[in-house]
């Protein structure tokens, strides 16, 4: 069965002023989408393939092409309207499982939010930064993965795209300033979810 670009659960213009609709329209219809049909093009490819080096040539478009389409469809659901200007609940951490856990491992949200940045901004090139849940320690911990490589070693809670399509227009070359702002439209609520179904031992 074919992969598919999923549908924003918002509009393209509903996380401004902290992504801006030309960044989101690109991002999702013109990026998003190739990796879906890049993705598609080398399965279909790999289930003609009659020999093994055949199949090994084309894992490089498996591996980057399908990393693509799942950590940007983690992506989406990673982000909300923001709460701060009154358009939904984007950058707020309510009360919970998933504040307790943060709380107890960075001290507080700013604490984590710094740490999180900082290991992000230090990629070298394009990636992705990363909460993720330790399924054996059964903690929460920051990482990252270079160019489109999904998070294998965790179950990821949050996501935050570093590819320059992911800011540029809008945040130049200033990482630092893109990752401040998009903590205003980070979905928590989605975040907490993932955590406890981590926690339960679902399959994410």
């Amino acid at each position: 069965m074919a992969h598919v670009l999923p549908d924003l659960p918002y509009a393209y213009d509903a996380l401004e002023p902290y992504i801006s609709k030309q960044i989101m329209e690109l991002h999702h219809k013109k990026h998003h989408q190739t990796y879906v049909n890049s993705l598609n093009a080398a399965e279909q490819a790999y289930a003609k393939a009659s020999t093994p080096k055949e199949r090994i040539a084309l894992q490089a478009a498996l591996r980057f092409n399908g990393g693509g389409h799942i950590n940007h469809s983690l992506f989406w659901k990673n982000l909300a309207p923001s709460a701060s200007e009154g358009k939904g609940n984007g950058g707020v951490l309510r009360d919970g499982p998933l504040k307790e856990a943060i709380t107890k491992t960075w001290g507080s949200l700013d604490n984590f939010k710094k740490e999180f940045n900082t290991t992000t901004a230090a990629i070298q090139g394009s990636g992705w930064g990363w909460l993720g849940y330790n399924p054996q320690t059964k903690v929460l911990e920051i990482t990252t993965t270079a160019n489109q490589d999904p998070l294998l070693s965790h179950v990821p809670i949050i996501g935050v795209d570093i590819w320059e399509h992911a800011f540029y227009l809008q945040y130049l070359n200033v990482k630092a300033d893109y990752l401040n702002a998009i903590w205003n439209v980070i979905n928590f609520d989605e975040a907490e979810k993932r955590f406890l179904e981590a926690q339960s031992g679902a399959k994410l």
